[in-house]
């Protein structure tokens, strides 16, 4: 049986938000060589596969699969990011990207319920939302700033050269999410 570390999470979830502060420019400049249907198509597919996670609540809505899926999702990015790094610039780069962030909304609201359900007073919620809205600041002024340095003191105008440096960030940032996320997570002591 695991238990959660209230403490542990709390960093997690800032750190969660930090990488989407700090990712959120960089998906326009990635996402530019698909075509508006994949948006459409993807879309369609995302809200196909919410609706049968929701279906699943009644099995999955525990501590276990809690767990399992928050890794599983926080996996998919870091492969997500190592693929950019590796293949760079594509099509195939672009839709790898989309589908790894689509996969991860698949469970956004599951994620959500589950972190409701398992902090349950108001305190940890409260803590853990404060903890998001900072880490999601944060981050977009630490990519204005990252950005802002490259262009001004690097000479790196490239908006493709400015993204791929952002997700050597986004790499660091993404397995300290995974560190703390295994970390949020204990044996419950019987």
């Amino acid at each position: 049986m695991l238990k959660l570390n209230v403490r542990e999470f709390i960093k997690y979830k800032l750190l969660n938000s930090l990488f989407l502060g700090l990712s959120i420019g960089s998906i326009f400049v990635l996402y530019a060589p698909l075509s508006p249907s994949v948006y459409s198509v993807g879309g369609i597919a995302l809200a196909l596969a919410m609706l049968v996670v929701a279906k699943f609540y009644h099995k999955i809505l525990n501590m276990g699969y809690f767990y399992k899926i928050s890794l599983f999702v926080e996996a998919v990015l870091l492969l997500a990011i190592s693929y950019f790094l590796l293949f760079s610039y594509s099509y195939a780069t672009a839709f790898v990207i989309y589908a790894g962030y689509q996969i991860t909304f698949t469970f956004g609201s599951y994620l959500i319920r589950a972190e409701t359900l398992f902090l349950r007073r108001s305190k940890p919620l409260e803590l853990v939302d404060v903890a998001k809205q900072k880490g999601y600041l944060f981050g977009m002024l630490l990519a204005y700033v990252f950005y802002e340095v490259l262009e001004r003191y690097f000479g790196v105008t490239d908006k493709q050269t400015q993204v791929y440096f952002m997700h050597v960030l986004l790499l660091c940032a993404q397995v300290a999410i995974i560190f703390y996320l295994v970390k949020s997570f204990s044996k419950a002591k019987k």
